[in-house]
């Protein structure tokens, strides 16, 4: 499998503060990477040194098969959405669908009128008017119109309601929570990938990757998001987390 991203020890200090210190990383082509940490921890840092927006202080970066750089060839290829929502404020959507066209190669403004239309938000209106969610809903969708080979978020569905939020990272992940009476489930994690598990005496409900369809009738079968999938790997410290999935079943 080719890799999309790959770090060896990459750093960034700006005068006496280091935002990013000897970070490793490989993202394989055709996966969905998210990165977990606090404020603080270099995360945005880390995405502006792949956009080629920054320069490392030390270590080696690979994106694409080459160097994070600032000219039309890479910058093709990248779809980079900042925290801070960038918008022209006094243009409308449309404004900024119809720039997207001049300035992408591979530019794709009809999907991006399709989704916004869908979620009922004006194309005629200054973007400065929107909502935050709405604004950021226009982001996203001029951001995956330009058609990237890699698609870079930071911090995407912050200002999204909880329904906009669950739909759009829905689209990013296949993963399913089981939920059934508790009972041997090895003949299960042989058939399939369980990524957490939480069993009381009577139920058990499993966060798992399928390779398949589920085949057992005893199992409901619920969707997640990419949230709750990113925090189930994350194990015993995505306690808060896990105690939710089990509300999509009850007790046998």
């Amino acid at each position: 499998m080719n890799t999309a991203i790959e770090t060896q020890g990459l750093s960034k200090r700006y005068r006496r503060v280091t935002a990013l210190s000897d970070c490793s990383i490989t993202v394989p082509e055709s996966r969905i990477c998210a990165l977990i940490g606090p404020n603080g921890a270099g995360k945005t840092t880390l995405l502006r040194l792949l956009a080629g927006l920054a320069r490392p202080t030390g270590g080696d970066v690979c994106v694409l098969g080459g160097t994070p750089r600032q000219d039309p060839e890479f910058i093709a290829g990248i779809g980079y959405l900042a925290q801070d929502i960038p918008l022209y404020r006094r243009l409308t959507a449309e404004d900024h669908i119809k720039a997207g066209a001049h300035l992408n190669p591979r530019w794709d403004g009809e999907s991006a009128r399709t989704r916004l239309r869908e979620l009922a938000i004006p194309l005629d209106r200054a973007a400065g008017t929107l909502s935050g969610g709405q604004r950021a809903q226009v982001a996203l969708a001029l951001t995956l119109a330009k058609r990237p080979r890699l698609l870079l978020l930071d911090e995407p569905v912050a200002a999204l309601d909880p329904l906009a939020r669950r739909h759009f990272l829905g689209t990013l992940t296949a993963a399913v929570v089981l939920v059934g009476a508790r009972k041997d489930t090895s003949a299960l994690e042989r058939a399939h990938t369980v990524v957490h598990a939480v069993r009381t005496a009577r139920q058990s409900t499993l966060l798992v990757r399928l390779d398949g369809p589920v085949l057992d009738p005893a199992y409901e079968v619920s969707d997640v998001n990419l949230e709750e999938l990113v925090l189930g790997y994350m194990g015993a410290s995505a306690a808060p987390a896990l105690a939710h999935l089990t509300a999509v079943g009850e007790d046998q």
